[in-house]
This record gives structure tokens, sequence and C-alpha cells, in this order.
């Protein structure tokens, strides 16, 4: 069912696209001027994480009414450390003798840990009005879709392993001390690190795709939330993730984008707490310097046109098919007044 946007709603809706997609260009052209110079970018796309959230937050702030509350402490405190990591990447252009790969991850950790004192602090009632809340009440078992997506994960891993030829190499994964120590690891980390993957989901899952299936439907709504998302980290394979094979990067982003978009919506929808693909969000991010046993494969990858294709058959076997699941389909007048509800936050 398709439904026109609020005037309100237009209104969020163009502070949000000003900010989430409007920074990514601003500080895109920053990066790759300190790209082509020779110098680290790896703070820029830490920075980025944070900007859809923040679109959000102002989105709501400058369009409540009088009589509206918001969780101010948590949306202030957030929007302070977007800043922090903006002036901090635009600094490391500027500076790039200093090691700010080390001094964004300490900003991103202390920022962390500080702001769940603000989050706790808003009243629950508002936090849950504003898509916040852990849960529902109603029993929806987020960690399920959790476990479902690690499952996927590790599929997905196994098959490219398959693909290759070489299955034994996947078993090998799990006889090394260090990808367990890390596993092991993750649920801590979480909490240490949690705002840049919240950075983006809030603004992704918690906003975006209620705004584009209410006015498109499910189904497309979701895919174009897909395809927004993956175009959005174009200055990110361009100058960090594969320069020598960007366009590569792109498509596969593209690709990988648009399978998690409908896994990731699929999850939100069945449980409507956010947390859910904030933790899918990070796990996906972390494990795959756990698997390889080191963070140097994010950045500098050469992507040839085969992998490209593996990737489009494996998105298409494992995530794709969600987006036949009742969870797409019409809704029921029961469901539909929840998800427009839902939608208003």
């Amino acid at each position: 069912m398709q439904i026109k946007l609020t005037a309100a709603e237009k209104k969020q809706l163009w502070i949000f696209l000003a900010v989430a997609f409007g920074m990514p260009i601003v500080m895109g052209i920053l990066m790759g001027i300190s790209f082509y110079r020779g110098n680290d970018v790896s703070v820029f796309p830490n920075a980025q994480m944070y900007y859809p959230a923040a679109g959000v937050m102002l989105a709501y702030i400058l369009t409540r009414k009088k009589e509206e509350k918001l969780p101010m402490k948590f949306y202030v405190s957030f929007i302070i450390l977007t800043g922090v990591m903006t002036v901090t990447a635009i600094i490391s252009m500027i500076l790039p003798e200093i090691p700010f790969v080390m001094i964004i991850q300490y900003i991103i950790i202390i920022g962390s840990l500080l702001l769940w004192i603000p989050f706790l602090m808003d009243k629950k009632e508002v936090r849950r009005n504003y898509g916040l809340s852990l849960g529902d009440g109603q029993k929806r078992r987020p960690w399920l879709y959790v476990l479902l997506f690690l499952v996927l994960y590790f599929l997905r891993i196994f098959l490219s392993y398959v693909i290759a030829g070489q299955p034994g190499e996947f078993l090998k994964l799990f006889q090394n001390s260090y990808v367990w120590i890390n596993m092991m690891a993750l649920p801590i980390n979480f909490f240490l690190v949690f705002t840049a993957f919240f950075g983006e989901e809030y603004g992704w899952r918690g906003f975006l795709q209620p705004m584009l299936q209410k006015r498109f439907g499910k189904r497309s709504g979701v895919l174009l939330l897909g395809i927004m998302w993956g175009f959005w980290h174009l200055p990110i394979n361009m100058f960090y993730y594969s320069p020598d094979t960007w366009l590569q990067s792109v498509v596969s982003q593209l690709l990988t984008c648009t399978g998690l978009a409908i896994f990731f919506g699929y999850a939100q929808m069945k449980t409507r707490n956010i947390w859910v693909p904030v933790i899918m969000h990070y796990l996906n991010n972390n494990l795959i310097a756990v698997v390889a046993g080191s963070a140097d494969v994010i950045s500098g990858q050469v992507i040839a046109w085969g992998d490209v294709l593996i990737l489009l058959v494996l998105i298409a076997v494992l995530f794709a098919p969600f987006i036949f699941s009742k969870a797409y389909g019409k809704e029921a007048p029961q469901e539909q007044k929840i998800t427009e509800e839902y939608t208003e936050f």
C-alpha cells in the first residue's frame, strides 16, 4: 500500500537527505583531495557513518511541535559527537603526520561510552516514541534474527570457498585461535563502538525505510533504500575500499547493500527494534577483520568482475529471497495501523 507523506514528513525527509547525503558529498570531495595528496583517509569513512542518524535527529528537532518531547539529551550528545568526528576528519587532511587513525578510534570508544549516559537519562517512554527502545514488550525474540544473520553470514563465506574450490579452507578458520578470541570479544566491543553502527541504522532502518515503504510500498521502498544506501558509499568505494577497482567496488556495494537492506528490513519489521539491525551491521563489518585475520583487508581491495558475479549469486541465494516473505506482503488493516504509527515514531 502506498500512502502520500504529510507536509511535516516531507520536510523531515528533505532535512535528513541534506545531512545524510549532503555531508558525504562535501566530505567526499575533501576525502578525494586528501587521498590524492597521499594521505591516510581512514578517518573519513568513520565520520561518514554518523551522518544518517544526525540527519534524523536534526529533522525531528527542527520540525518538532512545542508539546513534543524528544530524547534531547541523547540527540544533542550524538550530534556533538558527529561534529567532533567531522572536524577530526578535516584536520586529518591538514595535519597528515599525526596518527589520526588511532585518535579516531579513541574518540569513537570514549564517545560511545559517554553516550550511554544521556541515552539512559532520557525517559523510557520518550525513547520508545522515537524508535530508541530496546524492545516493545511483545516477546518478538530479536536474538533469533541476529542468530539467523550469523548463519547466513558464515554460509556466505562457506559457499565462497566452495565456488573457489577450497571448501577445506572454511574449516581452517575455526582452527585459528585468533578467530575464536576475537569472536568472543565482539559482544563486549559492541558497547565501545555502538555509535558508529547506530549512526547508520537509525537513519536507514529507523527513519528512511518506513518513509520509503509508506510512500512506495514495502518491497519497492526497501529496494530503493538498498540502492540509495549503496550509492551513499561512493566516496568510500573510490578513495578507501578499492581505489584501483572502484567501479567494481561500487557495483559490489550496490549488490551488498540491496541484499542487506532486504534482510535488515525484514528483521526490523519483524522485531520493531532498531538495535537488531544495529547489531547485525556491527557484526557484518567486524567479522570481516576477524575472519581475514586483519583489519587491513577492508581498504585497498582489488576486485575482479568475476568476484562481482560470485557476489551477485550469493546475494541472490542467501538474502534476496527474504523479499518474498510475509513481512513484505500486503498489510492487514491492524498491521497497517501499527506500521503508520511506527513511521511517525
